[in-house]
């Protein structure tokens, strides 16, 4: 397999833990985003959304967002699980990793940054914009897990919150956002015990600057 992805992508991020986890081998091929690499030709007829990651798979396929790719890496290689085996365990960490990656890193990843640039925001406003939208972000993730954690976000095994936990971690400290989720941080402490989430750690990755 082949995933495509940039170290500092937080959606790629994610892939790479869950291919850790699953003990997956894969090749990387990065793609520049301050540089538009993303938005070549040749890229943009791998993904025609200009998103990373995608997954190239063996027979040629693609898989695309990161979430997909992540239940499909579930569904053919099952152990160890990404979701808890009860029905509602199962929703609940799919409810906590849609707060990251549905509202929260969608609204201060680079695209929607760039747009903001173009209509005129000062540097100052849209970094407070992500800040912003992280803290009510990881504020919710907090209050949630308070009821649903264990070891990890769901229980005592790592799951697909968690998978979408530790990069948006990454991106608070990226734009300075006060890390004030005791809970959030022993999860993320812990998660980091694990080699497939170190080792997934942008500054792991070939392409790291």
């Amino acid at each position: 397999m082949r995933l495509h992805g940039f170290f500092r992508s937080s959606a790629a991020w994610r892939v790479r833990i869950a291919l850790g986890l699953k003990g997956m081998t894969y090749e990387q091929v990065s793609h520049h985003l301050r540089r538009g690499e993303h938005l070549s030709p040749e890229y943009l007829a791998i993904n025609p959304q200009g998103l990373l990651p995608a997954l190239e798979l063996d027979d040629g396929q693609v898989l695309t967002q990161s979430l997909a790719i992540c239940e499909y890496l579930d569904e053919i290689a099952p152990e160890p699980p990404l979701l808890p085996r009860r029905p509602l365990g199962r929703a609940v960490a799919r409810a906590l990793a849609e707060i990251i990656a549905c509202d929260v890193h969608p609204v201060q990843n680079l695209k929607i940054l760039t747009r903001l640039r173009r209509l005129g925001a000062d540097e100052e406003a849209i970094q407070g914009w992500a800040r912003e939208t992280i803290e009510e972000g990881l504020g919710a993730f907090e209050a949630r897990v308070a009821d649903t954690s264990g070891r990890y976000s769901v229980g005592d095994m790592p799951t697909l919150a968690d998978i979408c936990l530790i990069p948006q971690l990454g991106n608070a400290r990226r734009f300075g956002a006060p890390l004030v989720w005791p809970r959030i941080l022993a999860i993320e402490s812990a998660c980091l015990e694990l080699p497939a989430f170190a080792l997934a750690a942008p500054d792991r990755q070939p392409d790291a600057e």
